[in-house]
């Protein structure tokens, strides 16, 4: 059974299936490496508007797969070596990313799981369904880039208070403390975030692109830094055809179809 299941529809909307079911979706080593190469080959397609993340079954990710005993990635030089391991590479393959990454969160998220749910753009979260970061109660300290992103979503009080505690977070707390952009009923969750995801699929590629890149580098930038930066990418929409386009169907009073040029 593939540990992935990938479509790209129409509507440029590439939807991303975690495939364990049986496991809740717990990252086994095919799974590891096999997400940021997903992520990275459907970023690099033009056809790809936005890509949805979601769990098959009743989970989304349950984090690292302990049906068998952990071990750190030391066997060899090169994992000796390696700066981030797999965890570093689904963070970064997200967050590098130049187009929106939804998480639809289906069911339990937990550890890495949570971290590949923070790292997304935006988070869809099902009713039911719970999140927790959970390190501590195996006696670890937080990786997957949970302690870099949840204090940028909730502060730095709150994130140390879910860190070291470990407890969860039902889907009303996710919303009302800013982890879940929107928590949508179980029935017809899928359904109702794949809609979510056309819409953003219908955007301007360029636009949409320019302002991740935005989000991404404003925490660590100075404001005169930042400011420059707006003024190039917006200069950079400006000279699209897009903009143009946008124009057009404003003055015509009708959509805008956007091909990202």
């Amino acid at each position: 059974m593939p540990s992935l299941l990938q479509r790209t529809s129409p509507t440029g909307v590439h939807t991303i299936v975690l495939n364990r079911p049986e496991r809740l979706n717990a990252v086994d080593q095919v799974l590891a490496d096999e997400l940021p190469r997903a992520i990275d080959a459907a970023a690099s397609h033009d056809a790809v508007r936005a890509i949805l993340i979601t769990g098959a079954g009743r989970g989304f990710c349950s984090g690292l797969d302990l049906s068998m005993p952990p071990r750190l990635p030391d066997a060899t030089r090169a994992e000796r070596l390696d700066r981030f391991a797999w965890v570093g590479r689904w963070v970064l393959s997200i967050v590098r990313c130049d187009k929106p990454v939804i998480a639809a969160v289906n069911g339990p998220a937990a550890g890495a799981g949570f971290g590949l749910a923070l790292a997304a753009d935006i988070r869809l979260v099902a009713a039911s369904a719970r999140m927790t970061a959970g390190y501590v109660r195996r006696a670890l300290s937080p990786d997957a880039g949970v302690s870099f992103l949840l204090p940028r979503l909730v502060g730095m009080s709150r994130a140390a208070e879910i860190l070291y505690t470990g407890r969860d977070i039902d889907a009303a707390e996710a919303e009302r403390i800013g982890l879940a952009a929107m928590v949508i009923a179980d029935d017809g969750f899928a359904d109702h975030a794949y809609e979510y995801a056309e819409r953003l699929a219908a955007g301007p590629p360029i636009a949409l692109a320019l302002t991740k890149r935005l989000l991404a580098t404003g925490f660590e930038s100075s404001l005169e830094a930042h400011l420059e930066r707006e003024l190039a990418y917006i200069k950079t929409c400006f000279a699209s055809k897009d903009v143009a386009e946008a124009m057009a169907a404003f003055a015509e009073k009708r959509r805008p179809e956007f091909d990202g040029r």
